[in-house]
């Protein structure tokens, strides 16, 4: 009897009962849409963060000191140091080498430009350079895809292009200088030799900051003018990362104060921190750091932007239950003849709350399913859209949707029980409710 009426009451009111399916529907769609995002959201967050720079400096370890506590720079003994192009490749084999998108090395030399003989930093780096890793993979390095914003006119320059240069727009505009000019350039290496190239202008680039100042080659170029083959001075890398907490900031002051405990926690999450003292452990006299200000900004855009989806999920669900809330009343009232009747003939108040939150769950459960999958697609417009990459389907929240469809079941039938409670058979059936 009990699922004839279920089944009578779903046959008669058809229209009501796709009002819910539909009302319930909207919300788990967008619930479903914002979850799945939500929890795919860092990975493509970063990923999209990184197409604005570096968030991992590397040095040499004395130079990094004394350039960080004094300001000492090139030629001043120590601090003069340099890190070994050949064992670069090992960055890709810490601990998150998956994580490292992308990496260049950078050799900086005093240069004297045209016949003017004026003073330029020419920078050497690798534009796109192929990469064997020592664990027998492979993967591309380079400045192309690293400063990617940059405005070039012009092509990029090849790493084989040895006789080709790149000047930044300042430059370029401060000496008249356009694609297809050619500079001499002079360079005084370490034991005062000075060597010469004519340099072809292939491109001029704006990066909007004090690279605009600099000419740009590829880095054996540079290295052969300076006389310091197979050496480099820094290295920036582009790496997905987690935000930091305390305990990544701790770690990040002395690795070496945490508990065995907290150290394993630390050393296996993608804190920036964390991969930067993994470069230091397969870099000879490296020193990494994080660039605290992209590390600590894309941890509060990610926050924010979980949290405005978490926000929307509960705003979406919120009106769902009101809106199921007003159907399942209305459906009491208009059925408040019925209602009295059942229990003139013995039906306890339980049991008929029974029969409405049964009649409305299966509304919901046809919603929530139908929701679900509009969602998913919902889903995937949003990060082809923001992202411009696939957002992939969580498991974790087709539980969630069935606890939230349940909710926004109970939540939204509530008003309608406390009133079904209140119904008097006598009133109802004579007509004074």
């Amino acid at each position: 009897m009990f699922w004839r009426m279920i089944r009578g009451a779903v046959t008669r009111r058809k229209r009501k009962f796709l009002m819910t399916v539909c009302t319930v529907a909207l919300g788990i769609s967008l619930a479903t849409a914002m979850l799945n995002v939500m929890l795919d959201v860092g990975d493509k967050m970063n990923q999209a963060l990184k197409t604005y720079g570096a968030n991992i400096m590397v040095a040499p370890r004395g130079a990094s000191l004394l350039g960080d506590l004094y300001g000492v720079d090139e030629g001043a003994g120590v601090a003069d140091k340099f890190l070994v192009e050949a064992e670069l490749p090992k960055i890709k084999t810490i601990f998150w080498a998956f994580n490292i998108l992308d990496f260049t090395p950078y050799l900086d030399v005093q240069a004297e430009a045209g016949a003017s003989g004026d003073t330029v930093t020419l920078f050497g780096t690798w534009f796109s350079r192929h990469l064997d890793i020592p664990t027998g993979e492979s993967a591309d390095a380079g400045i192309i895809n690293l400063k990617s914003w940059w405005d070039v006119k012009g092509p990029w320059l090849s790493d084989e292009d040895e006789s080709g240069v790149m000047a930044g727009a300042a430059f370029a505009a401060r000496h008249n200088i356009g694609i297809g000019d050619v500079i001499n350039v002079a360079v005084t290496g370490r034991t005062g030799e000075k060597r010469t190239a004519e340099l072809t202008v292939r491109s001029v680039f704006h990066s909007g900051d004090k690279e605009d100042e600099i000419l740009l080659a590829p880095l054996a170029v540079v290295q052969r003018l300076s006389g310091l083959e197979g050496k480099v001075r820094s290295v920036e890398v582009s790496a997905l990362t987690t935000p930091e907490n305390d305990l990544a900031r701790r770690a990040a002051q002395n690795p070496h104060s945490l508990s065995r405990r907290e150290w394993e926690i630390w050393y296996c999450t993608a804190y920036a921190s964390a991969i930067a003292f993994q470069i230091d452990e397969v870099l000879t006299g490296a020193r990494a750091k994080p660039v605290l200000q992209v590390a600590t900004s894309e941890g509060a855009i990610l926050q924010k932007t979980r949290l405005l989806m978490l926000l929307l999920t509960v705003l979406s669900l919120a009106c769902s239950a009101l809106a199921v809330s007003s159907l399942v009343t209305a459906n009491v009232m208009e059925r408040s003849t019925e209602i009295g009747l059942l229990k003139a003939l013995g039906a306890s108040d339980g049991q008929i709350a029974l029969l409405v939150l049964t009649e409305t769950l299966a509304a919901a459960l046809v919603g929530g399913t139908i929701g679900y999958f509009a969602g998913l697609g919902l889903a995937q417009i949003i990060g082809q859209s923001v992202f411009n990459a696939a957002v992939s389907a969580k498991g974790l929240v087709i539980p969630l949707i069935a606890l939230l469809v349940l909710a926004v079941t109970m939540g939204g039938s509530l008003p309608a029980c406390r009133m079904l409670l209140r119904l008097k058979p006598a009133e109802v059936l004579h007509g004074r409710s």
